[in-house]
């Protein structure tokens, strides 16, 4: 595991970021129950710890310089990214993370408890039906869904002035034409994000604004 911990955090510097003390090991230890679970249940289909580094948290922090407010809700979470290295990162703001599936949601559930997070709550429900106390300033989705769906999932969570933040691959052109398409108005920017240990260009991130009024 000492050797997951450094590639966290010579990949943490080069992000040009920071972790709060002992965070490092932290997301060391949540990989390394992640490969544990996975090989009795399917929670993510990266299953080699140095590949996870890449491809689960530091893909994660990369968005972290986008997060808007203190209220931050991660839909469609799966095993817990980008909700639990953001969570981790970010000690002060408070992440809601939701997924439908209850293997995931337990895993989330104990990772929580191992790693005595206090700034995150997990809940198992269909986003469509989920209702919060309070809207949230952000509202990321990875890998959930098209944008064009995304805005209508997520419109009865954000904030008025909240962000959507949709993480995509390659830069999402399709979607972003069907998105114009629809009456209302979204003020968006595709951002390309650089994650060290992934392809260049492989990354981007749609963020987006506005009420969805006409």
């Amino acid at each position: 595991m000492h050797r997951i911990q450094q590639d966290i955090a010579d990949g943490v510097t080069a992000l040009g970021q920071t972790l709060p003390s002992g965070s490092a090991e932290k997301l060391a230890r949540l990989l390394s129950e992640l490969t544990r679970w996975n090989k009795r249940v399917n929670l993510t289909a990266i299953r080699d710890p140095a590949e996870m580094v890449s491809g689960h948290v530091l893909d994660s922090l990369s968005l972290r310089p986008y997060l808007e407010g203190s209220r931050i809700a991660d839909i469609g979470t799966g095993a817990g990214f980008p909700g639990l290295p953001l969570a981790l990162a970010e000690p002060h703001r408070h992440f809601t993370l939701l997924d439908s599936n209850g293997r995931k949601v337990a895993f989330v559930k104990h990772m929580i408890a191992s790693l005595r997070l206090k700034n995150v709550t997990v809940v198992q429900a269909r986003v469509e039906n989920f209702v919060a106390d309070q809207p949230f300033d952000t509202v990321i989705a990875r890998a959930l869904a098209s944008l064009e769906r995304l805005v209508e999932l997520s419109a009865h969570l954000r904030a008025e002035n909240g962000v959507l933040l949709a993480p995509k691959g390659k830069y999402p052109a399709e979607e972003l034409e069907a998105l114009k398409k629809r009456p209302e108005h979204w003020d968006f920017r595709v951002i390309e994000l650089q994650v060290p240990g992934l392809p260049q260009h492989s990354r981007h991130v749609v963020r987006l604004t506005g009420t969805g009024k006409a």
